[in-house]
């Protein structure tokens, strides 16, 4: 199942790109969700690959997603 938001629970050696208990926008990747990998926006503002595992799948309520939509 595809979350369009995703929480940070383990950074492994990606320090400098993942903050833990940080909620990242996930992108549909269902080829590398196969293989393990969840495509989110880290904090370069880039799109990248990481383990599944490093995150937590969230719900958010439609007022909140919409503020998190706004560019900042």
């Amino acid at each position: 199942m595809y979350s369009k938001y995703v929480v940070c629970i383990d950074n492994g050696k990606y320090q400098a790109s993942l903050e833990v208990r940080k909620i990242y926008r996930a992108l549909p990747d269902e080829d590398m969700a196969k293989h393990g990998f969840t495509r989110v926006i880290d904090e370069s503002g880039e799109d990248y690959l990481f383990p599944a595992r490093y995150f937590a799948p969230i719900e958010l309520t439609e007022e909140l997603e919409q503020m998190l939509a706004i560019p900042a």
